[in-house]
Formats: structure tokens, sequence, C-alpha cells
């Protein structure tokens, strides 16, 4: 996870640059989401007879999904696959189904899809799975029956307990909290809240905090920093705010840091270490967690090559190697799991570049 020392670091912050420079001269020229090699996504995928992987994110020009698609794009070129990026520029229910019926059109071997709503992208990933296509969920799961297997980052429950903790310690174990997640129908985002309800609600420890309120920034920036300063203005006693997304946290500690909250109101969640590092050293965030979001594109990408040679099925007990990443297992219900999340603060978060 520190990249900054690595080859693999150096070639995926160069990795990075040049698909972000690409994808936003194609965004300008054509005015929608585009592959982000550059080629229109209604071109075509493959080349010179390669199998093809597309990854579909929930949208597009989001710093942690710029990490992840970096190392899915690593992990492609590596084992010879033609890769692209289509997804919408707005996370929303439905915004992904047009690029998922191009993609189907196109033959495209692999379909890696961080799902903006479970259910809604069902239909256009059937009749991707029917013509042929693999369909790996990544980061928000859709409904299983419309994958071969879902990569998650960690254990969901796991990412719960590091947030809930976090967040009793910072105020003490008793008080207000909020949650301000991504989008109402992400996957992830809920089975987090759920088992940080949980907690609250049965575990002894967690017996002085209260949800007041749980709201959604669609991981926009505005829209999550508006959500913040709704959420104090709304509840002048809130201790704490939780956001598990890197977009919101970001966004939250931004109005925090300028605001006479800061101090006062504890903010953690799940961040990028390069967007969050000023926000601990100035004293607003004391301490959040991530996973390497690379290391999720990359797993996705092998995923997707076992499932087209055969290696797995997704089923449970199934095994792939994930390149230089080792051996991974198919678990229950075709989840593969990526690792343990890490916590970042003061004294380590310089450790760290992504």
């Amino acid at each position: 996870m520190t990249f900054p020392t690595s080859p693999r670091g150096r070639a995926l912050r160069r990795g990075l640059a040049a698909a972000a420079a690409l994808a936003a001269v194609s965004l300008v020229a054509s005015g929608c989401a585009l592959t982000a090699g550059g080629d229109d996504a209604s071109s075509g995928s493959g080349s010179g007879g390669t199998e093809s992987i597309a990854f579909v994110p929930k949208q597009l020009n989001n710093p942690y999904t710029d990490v992840v698609l970096g190392g899915g794009e690593e992990a492609s070129k590596a084992i010879g696959y033609d890769y692209s990026v289509v997804g919408p520029l707005e996370a929303s229910a439905s915004s992904q189904v047009t690029f998922l019926n191009t993609l189907t059109q196109q033959g495209t071997n692999v379909i890696v899809i961080a799902a903006n709503d479970p259910d809604a992208v069902g239909p256009a990933l059937k009749e991707a799975r029917d013509g042929g296509a693999k369909i790996v969920a990544f980061d928000s799961d859709t409904n299983p029956d419309y994958r071969d297997v879902f990569v998650s980052q960690v254990e969901a429950k796991d990412v719960a307990l590091i947030q809930i903790r976090q967040m009793s310690e910072q105020i003490g174990g008793e008080g207000d909290i909020a949650i301000l997640s991504a989008t109402a129908n992400a996957t992830n985002q809920n089975e987090w809240i759920k088992y940080i309800q949980e907690e609250v609600d049965t575990n002894p420890d967690y017996a002085g905090i209260t949800i007041v309120s749980t709201v959604y920034g669609d991981d926009d920036d505005a829209k999550s920093f508006q959500e913040a300063q709704g959420l104090l203005q709304a509840n002048p006693d809130l201790k704490g705010i939780i956001s598990p997304t890197t977009v919101g946290i970001a966004a939250t500690a931004r109005y925090l840091s300028t605001s006479e909250y800061k101090g006062k109101v504890a903010l953690t969640g799940l961040g990028l270490p390069n967007e969050m590092r000023e926000f601990v050293k100035d004293g607003t965030v004391t301490a959040f967690a991530l996973w390497d979001p690379a290391q999720l594109g990359e797993v996705a990408a092998y995923a997707g090559q076992a499932l087209v040679d055969g290696t797995i099925t997704g089923a449970k007990g199934d095994t792939f190697t994930a390149g230089d990443l080792g051996e991974r297992t198919v678990g229950d219900d075709g989840i593969v799991i990526v690792g343990p999340p890490t916590e970042f603060d003061a004294d380590n978060i310089d450790d760290y570049d992504f």
C-alpha cells in the first residue's frame, strides 16, 4: 500500500494520470461517458482477437474509483486482456444499463461492475451472460443471480465494526451521531450501515450512542457537502458523523474544517489518505479507515480471467491466483475477499500515497 517506493506504485500513478487525461479529452469531445482509453463506448473494445474486459464503475471522475480502475488496468494488461472503462458521470439506479447493453452488443468477454442498484442492472446483466459474458461485481454487489462472483473489499461487518468503534472512541462512547452515505440503493453502503445500526442496538459498548439521521450525498462532492451542512443545522447536539464513502467523508471534512464545529463534531468513515491528510493534520479528523483500492481492481480482473479460462465457476471453494497478490478463494454466495482494511491517523497517514 506504500506506492511511492514501489515500481507498482509508480506505474499505477502514471497509468492513472494517462487514463485521466485521455478520459477528459474524450468527455469534452462527446459530452458523454467514454472508455478510459479515449474510444467511444459504442466503438467496441476488442482488438486483434484478444479477450476483452470492461469495467463499469458507479460513476466516472471519482478519486477512489480512479485508484480501483488503475489496479484493474494494470492487471488486465498483465493477463493480456483488452481493457476499457465505461460508465455514467452521475451515480443513479438506471445510469449503467445503457453501457451494459452496449458492451453486450460488442461481445465483451468480462464485465466488471460496481452496481448503483443491485436489481436495476439485472436484466442487462442477464442478457450479457446469455451472450457469453462473465460478470464480476466489485465494490458494490448486484443481486447474486446476475453475476458470477463478487469481489468485496473486506468482510462487510469488519468495515462496520471499525467505523462504529472509531466513532465511539472519538465521542467518549455516548451522544447522537449521523450517517452520510452515498446513494440510497448502494449495496455496500447499506450493508455497512445495517451492521453499524445493529452494533448500536445490541452491543452494550455502544448503548450511549444514538443514530439520529442517515442522509445520502449520492457520491457527489457538492451534494455531500450540503448534506453535511444540513445535518449540523438540523441536529445542533450532534456529536459525530460516519461517512462510509470517500466522496462523503472528504466533503464533510472540508465543511467541518472551516466551520464552528471543527474539533467539536467527530468525523470518521472510509477515505483516501491523500484526500484526508490535510484534515488529519489540522485536527478536523482523528482517524478513518480504508483498504488498498487498487487491489480491488486487480483481483476483479484476475477473477474475470479465471472465469473465462474455466479455472473457477463461482462455486464456493474455487481458487484462483491474482498475480502478485496470491491465491484467492471463492466463499459463500460467490464472494471473494480482497483483504483487511487499514486504519489511518496522524501517526501513519504519511506512510501511504493513494
